[in-house]
């Protein structure tokens, strides 16, 4: 049995499929995985966000803490409490320890949104980069996240919050958070649709969430979660991205700050070393025959020549279509192969996100 959330009981009472996921007991779907998907693209969904982990920085030191540790520069929220960034945690090859949200909470405190299965290794790197800084680092384990996307999340959420929250949380623009006591609602997602991701205690969870379903919100798993997020054409790490592969090979180029130059974040002199001649770059792809592109699969140019690799695959429910993100040689466009079942089918290079605003995007 792996660890549980507050709303545990919430989902076996509405009879989802749970699975293990980073040591957690969780929803991959309560009934048809489609359904949830397109939920979330025409209503509102929700999704027990719980197991990721929530760590807040504070102290005399922590702003400079961040802009050694991150890639992206959180100078970039001073003077905006609420203001979040998306960022990567690099090692000191440029690979990624992790990918994560920074809010700025007011001045000199700050909060990250990290991964549920590289929190561990996350806090270790953390407090091993901080000597030398007067910073505290506070894992928030009395925390819980419940995320509310879909382009009628904003309106259906409001009626679960607090009026004046749910008043400040009306006024927020994207990438921003607002912040009332232990409760942050921040407007980000991870599913290309509007919405907010709610922090809440754990004890306020349970009457959260059903407030949430009588607003209509439609609980949503892993599964649905998933297909959106690749629809959206957003990273999953251990898959699009990890210790091995750095941002500028990941389509996270636009993640790195690198002025002012003399910022020294952590791995900065491992990616000057490579910039300007990155070797491998991240594509979407379209299948074009009839099949289904799967994580691991392998990928060649009929002219090019080389190899590349599907990163995260599999079948669009708003597209109706099999999509995929791939990391392939920097020379190659137009269409390519992929290994299906033995077979070679043929796909073509595209931009993404693939879906936008519930809508396609190519």
């Amino acid at each position: 049995m792996g660890k549980r959330t507050p709303l545990y009981a919430e989902h076996e009472a509405l009879g989802a499929r749970m699975v293990d996921f980073a040591g957690w007991d969780m929803p991959v779907n309560y009934g048809s995985q489609i359904d949830e998907h397109h939920a979330v693209r025409r209503a509102a969904g929700m999704f027990d966000v719980s197991h990721m982990s929530v760590v807040d920085f504070g102290g005399p030191g922590a702003r400079d803490f961040l802009r050694r540790l991150l890639a992206n520069d959180v100078a970039k929220t001073d003077g905006k409490p609420g203001k979040a960034i998306y960022t990567c945690m690099l090692n000191t090859r440029g690979g990624v320890v992790d990918d994560l949200i920074v809010y700025h909470l007011d001045d000199g405190d700050y909060r990250a949104v990290v991964n549920a299965g590289t929190t561990d290794k996350d806090l270790a790197w953390m407090r091993g980069q901080s000597e030398g800084f007067d910073v505290a680092i506070e894992p928030r384990a009395d925390l819980g996240i419940i995320a509310v996307q879909g382009p009628k999340a904003r309106a259906s959420a409001s009626a679960a919050l607090d009026p004046d929250l749910a008043e400040s949380a009306r006024q927020l623009k994207p990438f921003n958070a607002a912040v009332q006591g232990d409760w942050m609602v921040g407007r980000t997602g991870y599913t290309g649709e509007d919405g907010y991701e709610l922090v809440l205690p754990h004890d306020a969870m349970v009457e959260t969430w059903r407030s949430l379903r009588e607003s209509g919100v439609a609980p949503c798993g892993l599964g649905a979660r998933d297909t959106l997020r690749l629809e959206a054409g957003l990273n999953l790490y251990g898959q699009d991205m990890d210790e091995d592969t750095h941002p500028l090979e990941s389509g996270l180029g636009w993640t790195v700050a690198w002025k002012p130059e003399d910022r020294d974040f952590v791995g900065r002199e491992a990616l000057e070393a490579v910039r300007g001649r990155v070797e491998r770059k991240m594509v979407g792809l379209l299948l074009e025959d009839r099949g289904v592109m799967r994580t691991g699969q392998t990928l060649r140019h009929p002219e090019a020549g080389g190899e590349g690799v599907i990163t995260s695959g599999g079948y669009a429910p708003t597209l109706e279509r099999s999509i995929a993100l791939a990391r392939v040689p920097a020379d190659w466009e137009g269409t390519v192969e992929v290994a299906v079942r033995k077979r070679w089918l043929r796909a073509r290079i595209v931009g993404y996100p693939f879906v936008r605003n519930g809508e396609s995007a190519l």
